[in-house]
C-alpha cells in the first residue's frame, strides 16, 4: 500500500500532565510516541489541527503514515488515539514503527455491502444486527487493506455471517482465527422481525382458558 499521508512532529523532552497540559493549551499541539522496532520509544508532539483533519478520512486508520521528527522518516501506523470524553480533543496518539520485511497486527474497518439488497431484508423483511464494525488483521506492510469488504446480498434471514466467512485479501489473516476455531465470531447476523418473533412465541403458548374449557367439558362428561 502506498504512503497517502505525512504528518510532521518534534521531539518532546518535557514529560508530565502538566506539561500536557501546556502544549494543547498554549500551542494547539497533542503529545504523542512513537515505540516498536529496534529502536527506543520517542516522544513527540503534533499539531492538533493537522492530526484531527487526518483523521476525518478513515483511511488514515489502516494507513502506513510516514511521520517527520525534525526531519527523520519513519514508516508507522496509528495504534492508540486518546480522546477527551465531553469535548472534541485529542489527548495523545501512539504511533508503531513498522518494517517491510514484518508482520505487524492492526484493526482494519470492515465495510458491509449490498445491505439495500440483501435477501433477509428485502424479501424477508429481516433486521440487521452488525456484531463488528473493524477485524484485527496480520499482515506485512505492502498487504495492508484499507478495508475488509463483506457482501451480504445473500444473507438469508436468521443466517449468521461468522469471520471465517470472510474472504481476506491475499497475505492478510485473521487474528482471531489465528487463536483457533473458538474465537470464529459473528460479524453480521439478519433476525427475523420482532413481530413475527412475538407471534411465534404466542402461538407456541396454549391459553389457559382453553384448557380450563377441556378439563369442564370431560367434567360434565364423566
Amino acid at each position: 500500500m502506498s504512503n497517502d499521508f505525512q504528518l510532521d512532529a518534534k521531539a518532546r523532552n518535557d514529560i508530565g500532565k502538566g506539561a500536557s497540559r501546556r502544549l494543547r493549551r498554549l500551542s494547539n499541539e497533542l503529545p504523542g510516541i512513537i515505540y516498536g522496532g529496534k529502536n527506543p520509544p520517542q516522544k513527540i508532539t503534533l499539531s492538533h489541527k493537522e492530526l484531527d483533519k487526518a483523521l476525518q478520512n478513515e483511511a488514515f486508520y489502516s494507513h502506513i503514515i510516514t511521520l517527520s521528527v525534525e526531519g527523520k522518516t519513519e514508516e508507522v501506523i496509528l495504534k492508540d488515539l486518546q480522546r477527551h470524553p465531553a469535548k472534541p480533543v485529542i489527548l495523545h496518539a501512539d504511533f508503531l514503527r513498522i518494517s517491510k520485511t514484518q508482520k505487524f497486527t492492526t484493526k482494519v474497518p470492515i465495510h458491509f455491502i449490498n445491505e439495500d439488497v440483501c435477501v433477509g431484508v428485502k424479501v424477508g423483511g429481516g433486521n440487521i444486527t452488525r456484531s463488528m464494525t473493524e477485524l484485527d488483521i496480520l499482515c506485512l506492510p505492502a498487504d495492508l487493506p484499507e478495508y475488509i469488504e463483506v457482501d451480504v446480498a445473500e444473507v438469508e434471514i436468521g443466517h449468521i455471517v461468522h469471520i471465517s466467512d470472510i474472504n481476506l485479501p491475499k497475505g492478510v489473516e485473521s487474528v482471531a482465527l489465528n487463536h483457533g476455531e473458538e474465537r470464529d465470531s459473528p460479524i453480521f447476523t439478519v433476525n427475523q422481525p420482532k413481530l413475527e418473533v412475538a407471534e411465534e412465541e404466542l402461538s407456541d403458548q396454549q391459553p389457559e382458558g382453553e384448557a380450563s374449557e377441556e378439563t369442564d367439558d370431560e367434567e360434565k362428561s364423566d
